[in-house]
């Protein structure tokens, strides 16, 4: 955190002053150039707290006017992390998208997957098609992801505020997740594992029983978090009643997530738009009308738990699928999906290569199309929605007809959701500005896109 007093001097800068075009002036034009012009000549300090700040998430930078602790403006700098995810997206095939969105909130990576798959799928006009296995295996990923994030949220937010056991419990506990998903996936983030049509692969063989053996374990420490935070006349007062943010600003602000539901109003993607057949899950989803930080801190814990019930009703229908296909019959579409593992443990085995090659030329020549060129989409556009872990993520994918998206954008909640943290954090201390953040929980990766 850096500091800088504002000058007492009459006199206006001079262009060396607060030229942005300077060296050293590179990260510090634009907004700072403004909020440093009008500061001179008037008794006030402005505090740049991040982008290299602990409790900024990452790379969100915060330009803090204060006046003694109290905060009398606050304004968000986002443009630290540039990706250029959705640009790139635009010159590769359409399955190959899932490796460039998965990697845009990478703590939910399995949400931004989904979502623009449903929405691939919606302009092929497949989205009945899509097998069941595949849609119980991306509900039940997406849930696993679901607590994971939740956890990670919790455990930074406890040790931002000095609970370092917090921290500790919630990142144990996603490993128990994160396990699975390599079990799965082969990597635990950026997995680009659903693909248009499907996933890329079945689950291995006794990953029911794995899950099972994990789920009693991670709500051992949900219990833990639960007693560490909830009851805690420390942690209660950091919390209750700071960052407050009612119905009316969020609904301005086009806030959604936990931080929306916690002012009352039980919006939920999944039970208003319902996707991937959540319509047929029993589950709630729990609000609150406190709309302060310790209340969101209360919701994603319960959230959590109704997290693992769907996770359990989808384990049931997993095993009563098996040895189901996980990606549409349409050939023209589907990319491989029943993959094996050789004697060497990579790639896959001499029996799938051989049936893949001697099944015939042309079956071969179509194999090697669908991969190096990719399926066409017809034209046209489609919206998409999932209710990710912070709130509710959209997808417009637009098709010229060709076998690339013409355009892929992604309506990410972090990004509107940061626009709460002025109204949040002014007339509190600088203090409540660590907590305000952390109760919107942003991931950086989903706002420079």
């Amino acid at each position: 955190m850096t500091t800088t007093g504002a000058p007492h001097a009459t006199r206006p800068p001079t262009a060396d002053e607060f030229d942005p075009g300077i060296p050293g002036f590179e990260a510090s034009g634009g907004d700072w150039d403004e909020i440093a012009r009008e500061a001179v000549g008037e008794e006030r300090i402005v505090v740049n707290m991040g982008p290299q700040h602990p409790s900024t998430h990452g790379v969100l930078r915060l330009m803090l006017e204060i006046d003694g602790e109290t905060v009398t403006e606050a304004r968000c700098g986002i443009g630290y992390l540039h990706t250029g995810i959705e640009k790139n997206m635009e010159f590769r095939t359409w399955t190959q998208g899932t490796t460039f969105c998965t990697r845009m909130d990478y703590l939910a990576p399995l949400f931004q997957e989904t979502a623009y798959c449903l929405a691939t799928e919606r302009l092929l006009g497949v989205t009945d098609d899509v097998p069941e296995r595949a849609s119980i295996i991306r509900v039940l990923m997406m849930e696993l992801n679901r607590v994971a994030s939740h956890l990670v949220c919790l455990g930074t937010g406890g040790n931002e505020m000095g609970a370092t056991t917090v921290m500790t419990i919630g990142f144990t506990a996603r490993e128990e997740i994160l396990r699975l998903f390599e079990a799965v996936t082969g990597l635990r983030m950026n997995h680009a594992y659903v693909r248009p049509g499907g996933v890329a692969q079945d689950v291995p063989e006794g990953f029911e029983d794995q899950v099972r053996a994990a789920l009693p374990k991670v709500r051992h420490y949900l219990g833990q978090l639960g007693d560490l935070m909830l009851a805690n006349p420390i942690f209660k007062a950091r919390l209750t009643d700071v960052g407050v943010l009612n119905l009316a600003g969020c609904m301005a602000l086009g806030v959604t997530g936990p931080v929306l539901r916690s002012t009352g109003l039980p919006y939920d993607v999944r039970k208003a738009f319902p996707y991937s057949g959540y319509e047929t899950y029993d589950f709630d989803v729990p609000t609150s009308t406190d709309a302060d930080c310790y209340s969101r801190v209360v919701l994603r814990l319960e959230e959590c738990y109704q997290s693992l019930r769907i996770v359990e009703q989808a384990l049931t229908r997993l095993e009563a699928t098996s040895g189901a296909p996980v990606m549409v019959a349409d050939k023209k579409i589907a990319w491989p999906a029943q993959l094996a593992i050789g004697a060497d443990g990579q790639g896959n085995s001499l029996d799938h290569i051989r049936q893949i090659m001697g099944t015939s030329m042309e079956a071969l020549i179509h194999h090697f199309k669908l991969v190096t060129e990719g399926f066409r989409v017809p034209a046209g556009q489609a919206w998409q929605t999932v209710e990710h872990p912070r709130g509710e993520l959209g997808v417009h994918a637009v098709s010229d007809g060709g076998t690339k998206p013409y355009r892929a954008h992604f309506r990410d909640p972090s990004f509107n959701n940061l626009q709460a943290v002025s109204v949040m954090c002014e007339g509190g201390q600088v203090a409540d500005v660590v907590v305000a953040v952390a109760s919107l929980d942003p991931v950086l990766g989903g706002v420079d896109r």
